[in-house]
C-alpha cells in the first residue's frame, strides 16, 4: 500500500512540476512547426555538459548533440512513465528514419547511483539500436539536468526508491534548442513536428 501511495504521489508531483516548467519557460510567441511557445523568442533550456556514455567514455554535448536529438531524463528503474515516454520517442525516431531523417534518441538518466553504463547498455539495447544513453557523477548528471531545466528527487530509501522527476522531452540541434513534447504528443504528432523542422533549415 505504502508504494502505490509513493507512485500515486510521484505521478502527481511529476505533473505539477511539468505544468510548472511549461508555465515558466514558454509564453505566447509560436515556432513555425509547432504550437509550443518559446519565452521571448530565445530558448533557456540546453547547455554544456560532460557524462558517460552506456560504453564507458566520456563524452561531452557537442559528441552527443551532431544533429537533430529528441532528449528525455528519466531512470531505468523507473515503474511506468519513463519506459512509456522512450518507447514513444524511439517510435518517433523510426516513422522519421523511414521518411530517410535521422534523428538520435538520448537518454539522461537521473539515479546515478543505480544506472552505471553497464546497466544503461543493456537498455539502450533493448530500447533502440542507435540510443545514447549518459550517466555521471552526481555532480555532472545535476549539471545537465539544470543546464535542461528539468527536475528530479529522491522519493523513498533502500534498494526500490523512486526518482520523482520532469517529464518532456526536448527536440534539440547542434545549435540548441528546437522545441519540446508533452507527455501526451503521439509518436506520429511528434515525427510530423521534427520534420517540419528537419526540412526548415
Amino acid at each position: 500500500m505504502a508504494k502505490i501511495s509513493a507512485i500515486v504521489g510521484a505521478v502527481l508531483t511529476i505533473a505539477a512540476l511539468a505544468v510548472t516548467v511549461l508555465v515558466v519557460f514558454f509564453n505566447d510567441r509560436p515556432s513555425s512547426c509547432s504550437g509550443n511557445q518559446v519565452a521571448g523568442g530565445e530558448a533557456t533550456i540546453g547547455g554544456p555538459f560532460t557524462l558517460v556514455n552506456q560504453y564507458g567514455e566520456t563524452v561531452t554535448d557537442k559528441d552527443v548533440i551532431t544533429g537533430p536529438t529528441l532528449i528525455y531524463f528519466g531512470y531505468t528503474f523507473c515503474p511506468d512513465i519513463c519506459p512509456f515516454d522512450v518507447a514513444r520517442n524511439v517510435e518517433a525516431v523510426d516513422i522519421l528514419d523511414e521518411q530517410g531523417e535521422k534523428v538520435t534518441p538520448v537518454f539522461i538518466t537521473i539515479d546515478p547511483a543505480r544506472d552505471t553504463p553497464e546497466v544503461l547498455r543493456e537498455f539502450a539495447e533493448v530500447m533502440h539500436e542507435e540510443m545514447i544513453a549518459l550517466t555521471g557523477t552526481e555532480e555532472q548528471v545535476a549539471a545537465a539536468s539544470k543546464a535542461y531545466r528539468t527536475y528530479y528527487s529522491k522519493n523513498g530509501e533502500g534498494e526500490d526508491y523512486l526518482m520523482d522527476h520532469s517529464t518532456q522531452t526536448y527536440l534539440m540541434s547542434p545549435d540548441g534548442f528546437l522545441d519540446f513534447f508533452r507527455r501526451d504528443a503521439t509518436p506520429e504528432k511528434m515525427a510530423e513536428t521534427i520534420s517540419c523542422y528537419i526540412n526548415a533549415n
